[in-house]
């Protein structure tokens, strides 16, 4: 948490050097403090980034207070159908087959690399970022958001419950089922403690979970990023007005 009062700002990364603000603070994140690498990550200039990021934008949550003059506190990467096009897929379609999604004639947006300095975590950041993201959504007329989230590490029996659990209870309909690609079961527990569960599924996805979102088939391993990674999909025609308004409108 800041000891100072936060002047927050979202808005979308539009120079090269706002760009790189945004992967820098992923690279803090993804690299320094969860162990990701990967072909593309630039370590001699502390950036995370990949090709699809030229086809992306940067939804950048800012702190104009921020007393270190570091002023982007959070992320998040934005695909739209136009952008996979150009780039010849989604990102999610590394690691999942979105079949189903594309097929299903919805204008779909794609988020990912969300982050948020750890000063910032638990406070009202992530709200701001999301309403940030209420305008993007508007804008593009979404209709269906989607983007891979990721439980910590690679050890799935380590992550056996939170995983049986979403599977169990958080399982996309047919319609909307992505299913992983190189294809690991989430079905890993006998029984499921579904408290103890739940205390080990990220904030992130327990956030969209809250709204009615779903997963997919299956996870992914991504051992570069040293990450056990899930479909979330949410349909917003399926999200109340109440809803709406707790997240600014982001969904």
């Amino acid at each position: 948490m800041t000891k100072h009062m936060p002047l927050f700002e979202t808005r979308m990364a539009s120079t090269p050097a706002e760009a790189q603000a945004g992967q820098a603070l992923r690279y803090d994140i993804f690299v320094n403090e969860l162990g990701a690498d990967g072909p593309e990550v630039d370590h001699a200039r502390g950036l995370e980034r990949d090709r699809f990021d030229a086809f992306s934008d940067q939804l950048l949550l800012l702190d104009h207070a921020r007393p270190d003059g570091a002023q982007v506190v959070g992320v998040y990467r934005v695909m739209d159908a136009a952008g996979a096009a150009a780039a010849g897929q989604f990102y999610t379609e590394s690691e999942f087959d979105i079949g189903p999604l594309k097929a299903s004639g919805r204008n779909l947006l794609e988020l990912g690399r969300s982050c948020v300095h750890a000063d910032y975590r638990g406070g009202t950041a992530m709200l701001h970022l999301w309403q940030g993201l209420a305008g993007v959504v508007h804008a593009r007329g979404a209709e269906v958001l989607f983007g891979t989230a990721s439980l910590r590490g690679t050890d799935v029996d380590a992550l056996a419950q939170p995983l049986s659990v979403l599977a169990r209870d958080h399982l996309a309909p047919e319609g909307l089922r992505a299913r992983a690609l190189r294809y690991q079961t989430m079905d890993l527990a006998a029984e499921i403690d579904r408290a103890a569960a739940m205390k080990q599924v990220p904030a992130l996805i327990k956030a969209y979970l809250r709204l009615g979102g779903f997963v997919g088939d299956g996870a992914y391993v991504d051992h570069a990023f040293n990450t056990t990674d899930v479909c979330l999909v949410l349909d917003l025609a399926n999200i109340s007005a109440r809803q709406r308004a707790q997240y600014g409108g982001a969904t």
